[in-house]
């Protein structure tokens, strides 16, 4: 069962439960229905949303879309884990040879350190080993950078389709400057428009590319952990030595020994 990231859905409901404080705050709560409209909110969100599937291709844009669920779980890249596993690999390795993880190999999880291994055992040369991890690497990177490309597009166009709708409010104010009635509606639509922008820039889309970010680094990180642990057991380095260099990857507040823990800001 995935767990889930506390962070982000307390994050986000807080946001919204202030967000309602101001509008209510020494008023009625019926005054939440003065900032619903329906042409601001098409104007707005429907604006930012075409426009942002009109810089992506249909694929990305869908992928954006599905990536929102992402953010609410909580990160499963156990770096000190998979650290652990690179170094029980490299004992067996030590201790039967190259060939004996082929084995090994069959009880991972992980398809990225399984593939690494694989390329070991069937004897590719190093090199070769970390360009092919790397080229797959570089393939992650490339993917999640176009699903946060589509948090920040949106985050973009929000505040802009904001400003389009307030633009739309107040010429239709100007318009009919003659009629009173027609002012106060106009007026709504114009500042609506770029609260419901704001809103979605800021209370949407910067926080879940922000976390997507994270994600992804995480990701990379482990993966890069990977890549140098497998070339070690490659090289024949004592396990020992392994561990040590794996362990530069981690906070030192991550890492074993006392001696090794560092300052507060690296927690």
């Amino acid at each position: 069962m995935e767990t889930l990231d506390l962070a982000s859905l307390l994050g986000l409901v807080l946001c919204f439960v202030i967000i309602i404080f101001g509008m209510v705050f020494g008023n009625d709560f019926s005054v939440v229905l003065n900032f619903v409209d329906v042409p601001s909110i098409l104007i707005t969100l429907g604006g930012a949303f075409f426009v942002t599937m009109a810089a992506n291709p249909m694929k990305d844009f869908l992928n954006g879309f599905k990536s929102f669920a992402i953010i609410f779980k909580a990160s499963d890249f156990k770096v000190p884990e998979v650290i652990q596993k690179i170094i029980e690999l490299s004992n067996v390795a030590r201790k039967e040879g190259l060939l004996s993880l082929e084995e090994a190999a069959g009880d991972l999880d992980d398809e990225f350190l399984k593939k690494g291994i694989l390329l070991i055992v069937d004897g590719t040369d190093p090199e070769l080993v970390r360009a092919i991890l790397e080229t797959e690497l570089s393939s992650i990177e490339s993917r999640h950078k176009r699903v946060v490309g589509f948090w920040d597009t949106l985050a973009a166009m929000g505040p802009a389709w904001g400003m389009i709708g307030t633009l739309i409010g107040l010429v239709n104010m100007l318009k009919k400057m003659s009629d009173p009635d027609s002012i106060g509606p106009a007026m709504a639509l114009a500042l609506i428009t770029t609260l419901y922008g704001s809103m979605l820039a800021n209370w949407i889309c910067a926080p879940v590319a922000n976390k997507l970010k994270i994600k992804t680094e995480e990701e990379i990180t482990l993966k890069e952990i990977v890549i140098e642990g497998l070339l070690s057991i490659q090289a024949g380095e004592n396990p020992r030595v392994i561990e040590e260099k794996l362990k530069s990857f981690l906070a030192p507040s991550e890492r074993a020994t006392e001696k090794e823990a560092g300052g507060e800001l690296d927690g």
